[in-house]
């Protein structure tokens, strides 16, 4: 499972992580972020200890979503030493795509 981030964790979970993280941003009333939600769980599992995979409910968590202009949903954020890297907005994106992103960033 994707590691649950919040406004709590976030600072340690993603901005001080040593390795590339998957945020990504999402809603339980989010079509679209149900069906993405199976890929960023799998991915999560297949790559521990080389990346960090974590979902942040915008509903739960809207200053973060705010801080990082989330407009609309599901919204991946990839990040390297705490700065955004790179960034797919919408659900139209292969686990491989995301797999390929997140360990560019290694």
């Amino acid at each position: 499972m994707a590691h649950q981030l919040t406004e709590t964790n976030f600072q340690t979970e993603v901005i001080e992580s040593s390795l590339p993280v998957l945020v990504d941003f999402w809603a339980e009333w989010c079509g679209p972020c149900k069906a993405i939600g199976p890929l960023i769980d799998q991915l999560s599992t297949e790559l521990e200890g080389q990346a960090v995979v974590g979902k942040v409910n915008v509903d739960n968590a809207r200053q973060l979503a705010v801080q990082y202009g989330v407009k609309s949903i599901p919204f991946l954020l990839f990040f390297k030493d705490g700065e955004v890297k790179d960034q797919i907005v919408g659900a139209n994106v292969t686990k491989d795509q995301l797999k390929a992103r997140l360990l560019a960033l290694a």
